[in-house]
């Protein structure tokens, strides 16, 4: 096909670091011609290097959850933990991820290359599981697990949000579901590297397997983080070496009419303080916050999946290996739901049913101690993640009308929703071994509580699509912008 351009470099407004400053152009008869081949062809590139951002999201999480594997493995004892400590050192990371995540998005949304913030923070992230690998106290792993925290909270809220720059309502389901699929590869995978590496490593120059995990991951995450510099896209408005100006054209002419479908108002300044006023004066965002909070609650089994698995008997080698099917299965069932949400536009029903299936795997668990029916209970606790994706493109489609709002607003909820991991870690005491009963009973209510407020949301939402349609029909308007259920 032709380089020709869809359009003229100066019919197209300056879209991404800042906002429109001109009326969407009109394609012309060639460009609608052949505006969908460009498309595939846009699309396409842009999958292949945002999938980059899924490597890059799989380390984080590895990053984050290493230590639940390395606690197999004579950690504790090396460290001398004694009662609850495990339990503050995993809680500790989510307290710096809360604190730092939408100051981090705001000052994203100002910047023109993404890539180069978001590459240096994953960097600096396998810098400090570096040093805890090398960490003689307690204490002194309590603090760089805190600065993981705050270093790594602005790498998922900051690609979710880079992904809703380039892409429309209709496609963020899907690729949020890729990207977020690193979270369920990172616990199979994980949890297969830290099985050989602490049945191989342990001992190797004087350092326990543990310390070897640690090393291992630590150097990984600063390889992929340097090479996402030269791989990852920035803003639509930026220069890009990869794209023909047609595509690039298109891209900014793509998130144009996404602005007209949400009836934006031309002009609007990108004010970061004005994107957090907007976002922290709507209860919506309150709502969605601590609908999030009660899922994260629930989904606490994921930090201390190693140790259900070990409930079965086995030993640490092998309860490791065996943590691997679940997540491979709820990694096949995360791309299957998140297609269909997008293909339906459902999004509540894509959310509770994965939390319906997780609640029957912990009454499972509850009811017996048979090691082959817990395994099973914990494939099914394993698609619970999967709400969590699509409730995260849920609140994308629902604050898009406004650029730095819907960055604050992702941020801000997901940072919330961190408020879920720091008490729920506590949720699995040892003492509440081998069963857990009550750990999975409190996850079974979580679960239940957060249905019910996503069902509310759903229809407040339902209402004020009706009243749009009603208001469109009476003053004889074409169909404007409409809440995704």
């Amino acid at each position: 096909m032709s380089d020709r351009p869809l359009l003229s470099a100066d019919s197209s407004s300056h879209y991404g670091a800042s906002d429109r400053t001109s009326d969407s152009p009109v394609l012309s008869e060639y460009d609608e011609q052949n505006r969908q081949t460009v498309e595939k062809r846009l699309l396409r590139k842009l999958d292949l290097r945002f999938a980059f951002l899924v490597l890059m999201y799989i380390m984080s999480c590895m990053d984050r959850t290493n230590a639940a594997a390395a606690r197999l493995r004579g950690f504790e004892e090396d460290l001398g933990m004694t009662g609850n400590q495990f339990n503050t050192l995993m809680s500790i990371f989510y307290v710096g991820y809360l604190l730092t995540q939408t100051p981090s998005n705001m000052f994203l949304v100002r910047m023109t290359r993404p890539s180069l913030y978001l590459s240096n923070c994953m960097a600096i992230c396998g810098a400090i599981t570096l040093f805890i690998g090398v960490a003689q106290t307690y204490h002194a792993i309590l603090i760089l697990r805190f600065m993981v925290g705050v270093v790594e909270a602005a790498f998922f809220p900051g690609a979710i949000f880079l992904l809703s720059r380039w892409y429309k309502r209709n496609e963020l389901g899907y690729r949020t579901a890729l990207l977020a699929c690193g979270s369920p590869i990172s616990n199979a995978f994980s949890a297969l590297t830290a099985s050989g590496i602490l049945a191989s490593l342990d001992g190797t120059l004087g350092f326990a397997g543990w310390r070897w995990l640690f090393f291992v991951e630590g150097i990984l995450t600063i390889v992929v983080a340097i090479s996402a510099i030269w791989i990852l896209p920035d803003f639509p408005s930026s220069s890009s070496v990869w794209l023909l100006p047609d595509e690039r054209i298109l891209a900014k002419l793509r998130m144009e009419e996404e602005v007209t479908v949400r009836n934006e108002h031309k002009g609007t300044p990108v004010e970061g303080w004005s994107g957090l006023i907007d976002a922290l004066t709507d209860w919506r965002v309150w709502w969605l916050g601590a609908a999030l909070i009660l899922m994260e609650a629930s989904l606490s089994f994921r930090i201390f999946f190693p140790t259900l698995s070990a409930t079965m008997g086995y030993n640490s080698t092998i309860t490791l290996l065996l943590c691997a099917p679940p997540w491979i299965l709820g990694t096949a069932t995360l791309f299957l739901v998140a297609r269909h949400s997008d293909a339906t536009g459902d999004r509540f029903w894509h959310t509770a049913g994965p939390l319906f299936v997780a609640i029957i795997g912990f009454m499972v668990a509850i009811s017996t101690m048979n090691a082959a029916v817990r395994y099973l209970s914990l494939f099914l606790m394993a698609q619970a993640p999967v709400a969590h994706v699509v409730s995260l493109t849920w609140v994308m489609n629902t604050f898009s009308q406004s650029r730095s709002k819907c960055a604050v607003a992702i941020a801000f909820i997901n940072a919330m929703s961190s408020l879920g991991y720091i008490g729920s870690s506590y949720f699995w005491p040892s003492r509440w071994g081998p069963s857990y009963a009550n750990s999975c009973g409190i996850c079974i209510l979580t679960s239940t509580m957060c249905i019910v407020m996503l069902w509310v949301f759903r229809r407040h939402l339902s209402r004020c699509n009706e009243a749009a349609e009603a208001e469109e029909q009476a003053l004889g308007l074409r169909k404007g912008f409409r809440y995704f259920l």
